[in-house]
């Protein structure tokens, strides 16, 4: 089978580089064993300049429709997924949004979702294209979305597949549990078809499983889960109750599931012909550790990533805790400090109605450790956050924030990756505030890397 992908949601090529193990940049440029028929990147918020798309385009160059046309930055709701070239891959990450559904008007039309929400553009290239695989990536809060009526939204993506033919496999994946830098849990999704040989292959390893343990089908999809399945074999894992795996059934209706469905989706399962099968498992591994010190430049910084002396700290270094409703308010430069917004508080509250509570919240450690992974990258990275990365230059011991090659670099980018873009047909250098706001949305490229050696095999196979 060709190695076809169709990138939607395509950020800065995270899902690309990790297909073809791109480690710098002139890698880009070199012939790629998945070939990228077409992607998608539209931010609707870059009004001017769309540097998501431009980065791409200047790493990877464009790529048109079957009419010749480049949509490419098109809002990808309005783009018609017939004009798009036929591939065997489809992959993207995805925003959680509210998957809600209901009867649309026009009885003909069937059911409609909430407008805006960016799944139903998966589901319709996958209606349309039928690829035979797909991979995905969400926030790890998918599966237990919404608060209000917990793994609704994940019972709806999970639905929608198994109505086009597809079995689905998850699991939550931090990336530090397997030895790279960054502390990120984030969902992947890999749905097959139900035509494919992969799928004959799994269902031969499944009725082998009951055959020799009885015919319970929780034998074979636990054995799935833990041993044969697509992320057990990237990623190995074991159970912590292999007792606990649950079992449910989605409704056949979406209207019905989406009003009334509950279920308590644990970090890895299957979907198969609308049966679920979900349990907790933990990583196995003990290979090495790549932590925030190995990945952080050792040479000379610019001083623009340097915090001022006067911005670190209202009083003594060592004190974390602040308790404005006991000791009263402090000054506005205090609460400028980095040392105040990381701190433990306290605060005095008034709500709108006129109710006065305590409003408190812990401490996080002021300068991140070299020793450890870095924590999860946001997309509000070196604002003046509590989640903004604080770290002691290498060099000279002085505070700083981090630099945008370290941000690629805890991402899995090659470094500077975001730097350039192609605006206009003129190579532009992308802001930092910008090239920041790409690695906070991005996912990190070494686990698909990973996941890259699994998929060749399947599609060698098929």
């Amino acid at each position: 089978m060709d190695k076809t992908v169709c990138e939607l949601f395509a950020g800065v090529g995270g899902f690309r580089c990790g297909l073809n193990s791109i480690k710098r940049v002139e890698d880009a440029g070199k012939p790629e064993k998945w070939e990228t028929v077409w992607f998608s990147q539209w931010e609707p918020a870059d009004k001017k300049t769309q540097w998501a798309w431009s980065c791409y385009v200047n790493r990877f160059g464009k790529r048109l429709d079957r009419n010749g046309r480049d949509t490419t930055n098109f809002d990808v709701a309005e783009v018609p997924k017939g004009d798009l070239p036929d591939f065997n891959l489809l992959v993207g990450g995805f925003p959680c949004q509210d998957y809600s559904v209901a009867n649309s008007l026009a009885t003909s039309k069937g059911i409609e979702g909430k407008k805006g929400v960016l799944f139903w553009s998966i589901l319709e290239t996958v209606q349309e294209k039928q690829p035979p695989f797909v991979l995905l990536e969400n926030v790890d809060r998918l599966i237990k979305s919404p608060a209000r009526q917990r793994g609704r939204d994940f019972g709806i993506i999970l639905a929608c597949f198994r109505d086009e033919g597809y079995t689905v496999e998850w699991r939550v994946i931090n990336a530090a549990d397997y030895g790279f830098q960054q502390r990120r849990r984030r969902t992947f999704i890999f749905a097959y078809r139900n035509d494919t040989s992969y799928a004959a292959r799994i269902a031969d390893k499944i009725r082998y499983e009951e055959a020799q343990r009885g015919e319970d089908s929780r034998h074979g999809m636990t054995r799935l889960l833990l041993r044969d399945g697509f992320f057990a074999t990237s990623f190995p894992v074991e159970a912590v109750k292999e007792e606990s795996l649950r079992i449910g059934v989605l409704p056949k209706d979406l209207v019905e599931l989406s009003d009334t469905y509950r279920f308590g989706f644990e970090n890895t399962g299957v979907m198969k012909d609308g049966q679920v099968y979900t349990f907790k498992v933990k990583p196995e591994y003990d290979g090495p550790q790549v932590t925030l010190g190995q990945i952080m430049e050792n040479g000379v910084v610019d001083e623009q990533f340097f915090i001022p002396e006067e911005r670190l700290y209202y009083t003594d270094p060592n004190i974390t805790h602040s308790d404005e409703n006991q000791n009263g308010m402090l000054t506005t430069e205090a609460h400028k400090t980095w040392q105040y917004i990381k701190g433990a508080k306290r605060l005095p509250r008034k709500a709108a109605n006129g109710h006065e509570y305590i409003f408190s919240e812990g401490v996080v450690p002021m300068i991140d450790a070299y020793d450890k992974p870095a924590r999860t990258m946001l997309t509000s990275e070196g604002s003046f956050s509590r989640t903004t990365h604080i770290v002691r230059d290498i060099a000279t011991g002085r505070i700083r924030l981090l630099t945008p090659i370290e941000m690629e670099r805890i991402q899995g980018f090659p470094s500077d990756w975001t730097k350039e873009c192609l605006v206009d047909g003129q190579k532009v250098e992308m802001p930092v505030s910008r090239r920041r706001f790409m690695m906070g949305n991005a996912l990190v490229v070494d686990l698909v890397e990973q996941m890259e050696e699994q998929l060749s095999d399947i599609f060698e196979q098929e």
